[in-house]
């Protein structure tokens, strides 16, 4: 025979769950609305990204901060009226995160990439947060400063030759031997070590191409001197899409 126990449980697994006034909250304008000014704020962070070719771009941005906020509504939620933790669900959020910004973060020869990426992610999510938890001034104010450091603080580096950062250079010749000593003398001058230099030839054109790192100035400079060289007929430059 069936215990009468069973018999309650099972009553009680047909009946449907029911948050009761919480549901109701998360149902709510209040709840909706948190959700599209995190998306807004994420697609702002998004835009700037996505300007300068970065991988994490709009939608990647905008559906991290959106899901933040929505974790963050979801966890008194999941926890129940009569919850000790009520904020487990979200703060599990910043290891899920880590996750994410771990792989934006890459490894390449002497240098390490994807780190203003990796953090830009990262208080996506917090801005994300804060939006689900209806903080909307301080994700106003933390999404400015994010975009100021992201654009403004760039410019300022750039201008008075504060950061260094890497650009291709492509040579291009008919003489691959002169071409070669032309760029190493060059590089000597600057005092810049060559290295990972790759050649190809199309045509009866030679081509070499190699990365250096250095600050706007010596780029300005090793320009100049590459350009004067009678043994390179061509200079390109190009940034590298790996750079922050």
């Amino acid at each position: 025979m069936i215990s009468q126990a069973a018999i309650h449980a099972t009553v009680m697994l047909m009946q449907p769950f029911n948050f009761g006034d919480l549901e109701q909250k998360l149902m709510s304008n209040e709840a909706v609305f948190r959700l599209l000014v995190a998306c807004v704020f994420g697609a702002l962070i998004g835009i700037e990204r996505e300007w300068k070719n970065k991988s994490a771009g709009v939608r990647t941005n905008l559906l991290i901060c959106m899901g933040c906020a929505f974790f963050t509504q979801m966890s008194p939620i999941l926890a129940g009226d009569n919850g000790n933790n009520r904020g487990q669900v979200a703060a599990n959020i910043v290891q899920g995160i880590g996750f994410l910004g771990a792989g934006l973060i890459l490894h390449n020869r002497n240098r390490v990439s994807g780190l203003a990426s990796a953090a830009s992610i990262f208080v996506v999510a917090s801005i994300g947060m804060a939006c689900g938890a209806g903080l909307f001034l301080p994700a106003a104010i933390a999404t400015g400063i994010v975009l100021a450091a992201l654009w403004l603080v760039g410019i300022v580096e750039w201008r008075i030759n504060l950061k260094t950062y890497p650009l291709i250079y492509e040579a291009r010749g008919t003489d691959s031997a002169r071409m070669m000593t032309s760029i190493l003398d060059a590089m000597d001058l600057e005092n810049q070590h060559l290295e990972g230099v790759e050649r190809d030839t199309i045509g009866i054109i030679e081509r070499a191409c190699f990365t250096v790192q250095t600050s706007k100035r010596g780029h300005e400079r090793l320009r100049k001197r590459l350009a004067e060289e009678p043994a390179i007929d061509a200079l390109k430059t190009f940034r590298d899409p790996e750079e922050d």
